[in-house]
């Protein structure tokens, strides 16, 4: 039995249910007036009925649904950047030649209040991510990449990821970034143009990377303290940042 069968057959049910305990009702007090009576008041209450329930209870509820499904996806933004996010992004400062002007930008990111967020968040949209991929050794990066990718896989079957689009993004651009250095056996010695092809990639996945590190640091320090405190010890732009609390 298809479903549309079943909401008709339901339907009818109620129905018939509802006729049958008026009949029953007309039977007993044999007063088809007070019966007359209520199904008018129920009748022109329904409207309103169906005004709480669809616009303001079903939104509310929805908005709730909204909230939790966010929730379990900054979870898994949380997973990514612990499993390979971070140092993914630490490793990939080595190919930026501009790499001390972000450093001074994400600094003290500690003491940030929203608006502090809000400046550096529009900060970052006029930054440069031109990555050189000369500029250091690729095997590092590759290595990185390919110890995560069954992780980066998993997150990729995560139907949550429907809710993120600007994750979802950032996701691609890294896992690309992964193939395009697990099909070269040897990172060295590359012809030109192929170099510049792999400038690209990194770019792409740095520029993501930033962005979605700010939207994480964000909720972190909204909603989880703790985990604030250790993702700015961490800060990847920061070379000497250790988990160590020293003073």
């Amino acid at each position: 039995m298809n479903k549309k069968r079943w909401l008709i057959l339901l339907g009818a049910a109620l129905v018939v249910t509802a006729a049958l305990l008026y009949l029953f009702h007309y039977a007993v007090f044999r007063d088809a007036h007070h019966i007359y009576i209520y199904l008018l008041g129920d009748l022109a209450f329904l409207p309103l009925e169906v005004l709480l329930v669809t616009l303001i209870v079903d939104k509310m509820l929805n908005a709730h649904e909204r909230r939790a499904t966010l929730e379990k996806m900054n979870m898994v933004i949380g997973a990514f950047f612990s499993e390979v996010g971070t140092e993914l992004l630490r490793d990939l400062c080595r190919f930026d030649p501009g790499v001390d002007d972000k450093r001074r930008a994400f600094a003290g990111y500690k003491d940030w209040t929203d608006a502090d967020f809000v400046r550096v968040k529009g900060e970052v949209k006029q930054m440069s991510f031109d990555l050189e991929s000369r500029a250091a050794d690729l095997q590092p990066v590759k290595d990185i990449l390919l110890s995560r990718r069954d992780f980066m896989v998993q997150l990729l079957e995560n139907p949550l990821l429907l809710e993120h689009e600007s994750f979802t993004d950032t996701l691609w651009a890294v896992f690309h970034l992964t193939e395009e250095l697990a099909s070269r056996p040897i990172l060295v010695q590359l012809p030109g143009p192929d170099m510049n092809h792999l400038s690209g990639d990194l770019e792409r996945a740095y520029g993501r990377l930033v962005g979605q590190w700010l939207e994480y640091l964000t909720h972190l320090r909204d909603d989880y303290p703790y985990l604030f405190s250790l993702a700015v010890r961490l800060n990847p732009f920061d070379p000497v940042a250790q988990a160590t609390i020293t003073e």
